[in-house]
């Protein structure tokens, strides 16, 4: 799996967008999120990617000032009420995690965490150890992730141990008690 397949699978997770639309109010753009009404300024998300609903279609884009959304490198306004959504980020500290797994680890994990009904984008907290032992030439420990997707809990512990062989085994755990445990083990 190449960095494109990574980059793939990441972004077509669900709940990886926060939908909503657009108002021009007292000349500046304002942002309502459609699932808590919140607003905040337009503003808040320049330069993020986003997409714009357009021609029966998401459109991706760029947020540039002005209400501008650069497109494929030509210039679209925004209009009153437009439809949006804005890619959200992920856990900083999830994204260094999901970096540093291995290919098949990484698929393993994405793919189980589907399985259950989650997105990596549910992540409400991640304690990443790796970070702790980059200098490390073996390294052991455990990571531990809270996957939130409104419905159910996910929790999520990553035993692993990188030394002449490498084992990664995720244990996720539902609020229900249902329980899943995967293991890869590689040289």
């Amino acid at each position: 799996m190449n960095n494109q397949h990574r980059s793939k699978l990441i972004e077509f997770q669900t709940r990886a967008f926060t939908k909503g639309t657009v108002e021009y109010i007292n000349n500046q753009w304002i942002f309502f999120d459609e699932e808590t009404e919140d607003a905040s300024m337009l503003d808040e998300y320049l330069h993020q990617e986003m997409e714009i609903h357009s021609l029966n279609r998401w459109r991706k884009g760029i947020l540039l000032e002005d209400g501008k959304v650069n497109i494929s490198g030509s210039i679209h306004f925004l209009k009153h009420e437009d439809p949006i959504r804005i890619r959200k980020h992920l856990v900083f500290a999830l994204e260094e995690l999901l970096d540093d797994l291995s290919d098949d680890s990484f698929y393993q994990f994405i793919t189980t965490l589907n399985s259950m009904k989650f997105s990596i984008y549910d992540c409400i907290y991640c304690y990443n150890h790796l970070t702790f032992l980059k200098d490390e030439k073996r390294k052991s420990g455990v990571n531990m992730m809270i996957f939130d997707n409104e419905e159910d809990l996910c929790s999520v512990n990553h035993h692993f141990i990188y030394n002449e062989k490498n084992t990664d085994r995720f244990e996720f755990t539902l609020n229900t008690g249902k329980r899943m445990i995967v293991e890869k083990l590689s040289s």
